[in-house]
């Protein structure tokens, strides 16, 4: 089989997924970037009443029209404690902020417009308009309006509007579930003392936390020994958890200890596609489990994790109905590059701001795709596509960012 291109591998495995559309009812402290299943319609008008948008007096404007007007304060109006009676011919009620207007006034005088008169009097010195001040019931929403739409990300300001709604709990997507498998007789867990020939295993973190970013919920299989017997009683653990994506870490290739595409194959996985033209992650394999997705990641750390962004954190948030995170952007080199082979290469690299607001970009002088230390200190990959002629410094290049605090200042 021939080396797949990225983009055409990325392009058959997000076409073969479909957003998931199962639902679940959470806690509005818990729905913070959960898709909305249902469109949210409020359940009152808010505000509920004629509201004043500032500390001061309610009175009719007619009696307030020019400074210099006297008038009689008869009761207070707070916020939970509204003024029961009504503000006749030249009286007034003090009012504070998001207080009820009581009935008979149609305007509210700040505060600091009136002077205080002896006998609970005040005497206005500013004009008004009429109006001003007060916050008409239903200025925000009203009842059985639709504020919030299915397939809505619920954020900070969502979450509020949403329980200004009167909602306390909303039905959102459910994450997709996704199951991580890690395979090898030399690997052993963080903690443990490796033997001669071991090593520790640490994929499993940095994938299960990418796919936690990306939006799922994460199941740990463990690590398996390589043994066709006991990697196929893993999958049939994360098939009985319904697991939407099953993610192999390491195994995936053909050599003699490299068993889990033929185990998975005997379990009932149908191929779509595996070795893919890109480095570092060439032994990617893809393929489906009954309405699961498998991925098969390399076993190398830095191999599996540029895999995992470029595949399966996309997968994941279309399962999840999220839109996908635009990392892509353009850097200028900071260096040479020099030309490529057929393969596309991503790069670990540094990002530097310039003065004018520009970005450069400068590779790391060691890509060993088992340095992971180096892709700890990486802001981006830098893509270098196959064939790609030699680079000058200042040329434009381009780039996927890493790091969440570059992707909010990153031009694209």
């Amino acid at each position: 089989m021939s080396l797949l291109p990225v983009a055409e591998a990325q392009a058959r495995l997000l076409n073969s997924a479909t957003p998931l559309h199962r639902f679940e009812s959470v806690p509005l402290d818990m729905a913070v970037g959960r898709v909305l299943a249902r469109d949210l319609a409020a359940r009152l008008t808010q505000p509920p009443f004629d509201a004043s948008a500032m500390d001061g007096y309610a009175l009719r404007f007619e009696d307030a029209a020019t400074p210099g007007s006297e008038l009689q304060i008869i009761g207070a109006s707070a916020a939970g404690h509204a003024f029961e009676g009504t503000v006749g011919k030249g009286e007034t009620v003090r009012i504070f902020t998001g207080a009820p207007v009581p009935a008979g006034a149609d305007s509210v005088l700040l505060q600091e417009d009136a002077g205080r008169l002896e006998g609970d009097r005040i005497r206005t010195t500013y004009p008004i308009r009429q109006g001003q001040h007060i916050r008409p019931r239903g200025q925000d929403f009203l009842e059985d309006e639709v504020v919030l739409s299915a397939g809505t990300v619920m954020d900070f300001s969502r979450l509020t509007v949403a329980a200004a709604m009167n909602h306390p709990a909303l039905d959102v997507y459910r994450r997709p579930l996704v199951a991580i498998l890690a395979t090898g007789d030399e690997l052993v867990v963080p903690g443990s003392e490796p033997g001669a020939s071991q090593i520790v295993a640490s994929n499993t973190f940095g994938i299960a936390a990418l796919a936690r970013n990306a939006g799922a919920h994460v199941l740990d299989l463990g690590i398996v020994p390589d043994d066709s017997d006991e990697i196929t009683a893993a999958i049939g653990r994360a098939r009985v958890a319904k697991a939407d994506i099953i993610i192999t870490l390491g195994g995936a290739s053909v050599g003699d200890h490299d068993l889990v595409q033929a185990t998975m194959i005997a379990a009932g996985m149908q191929l779509d596609f595996w070795r893919i033209a890109m480095r570092p992650g060439k032994p990617l394999m893809v393929g489906s489990l009954g309405e699961t997705h498998v991925l098969g990641l390399p076993g190398n750390p830095v191999s599996s994790l540029v895999c995992g962004l470029l595949f399966l954190e996309p997968l994941i948030r279309k399962l999840a109905s999220l839109p996908p995170v635009k990392r892509d952007g353009v850097a200028k080199a900071a260096v040479p590059f020099a030309a490529n082979d057929q393969r596309q290469d991503y790069m670990r690299a540094t990002l530097t701001k310039t003065a004018d607001g520009g970005w450069l970009v400068e590779p790391f002088s060691r890509q060993d795709s088992s340095m992971m230390k180096v892709f700890s200190r990486a802001d981006c990959l830098v893509v270098r596509p196959p064939h790609a002629p030699e680079l000058a410094v200042g040329s434009p290049c381009p780039v996927i960012v890493l790091r969440p605090d570059l992707l909010e200042r990153f031009c694209f």
